[in-house]
C-alpha cells in the first residue's frame, strides 16, 4: 500500500544509514505526518533529511527555528538525497554526511554535504537552528 510521499509502508526510511534498518512507516513517517514529535536533536535531523529526500517542505518549516528559518524554501526537484550517515550526536549538535545525486547519464553528478547542525529546544520541540561549521 502506498502511503505519504509515494512510500510503501514496509519501505526503508530514507534516513537509514549503512547497517540501519528503519522502516519509514514507523520511523520518520509519523514525524512527517505530524503524529509524533522528534524526541532528540538526532531524530529531528533524521526527519529533516527524510523530508528533503521526499520533498516535504511543510515538515522542514515546522522543524526550523523561526529565528533562522528562511522566508522562502525552494527545494530543487533535480537533487536526489541518496544516503545519510550520522557521524556524531552529542547534546544539541548532530554531525552527518548527506549524499546527493543530480542529473543522469553523462550529466550525473554526485556529492556529499558534511555538516554539524545545532538544535534548540523550544516549546517542547527540538528545532534546527543552523550549521556550526
Amino acid at each position: 500500500m502506498t502511503g505519504a510521499f509515494g512510500t510503501v509502508s514496509g519501505d526503508p526510511c530514507p534516513c537509514a544509514g549503512p547497517g540501519e534498518r528503519h522502516q519509514f512507516a514507523t520511523h520518520c513517517g509519523p514525524l512527517l505526518r505530524g503524529e509524533a514529535l522528534p524526541g532528540t536533536p538526532e531524530a529531528t535531523m533524521r526527519s529533516r533529511y527524510t523530508a528533503y529526500a521526499l520533498g516535504d517542505r511543510d515538515h522542514l518549516v515546522r522543524t526550523w527555528h523561526p529565528r533562522t528559518r528562511p522566508g522562502e524554501l525552494d527545494l530543487d526537484p533535480a537533487l536526489r538525497w541518496v544516503g545519510l550517515t550520522v557521524t556524531r550526536a552529542e547534546g544539541d549538535q548532530v554531525a552527518f554526511e548527506a549524499h546527493w545525486m543530480s542529473g543522469e547519464g553523462r550529466t550525473l553528478q554526485r556529492g556529499v554535504l558534511t555538516e554539524t547542525s545545532r538544535f534548540e529546544r523550544r516549546g517542547g520541540r527540538w528545532l534546527y537552528v543552523g550549521a556550526t561549521d
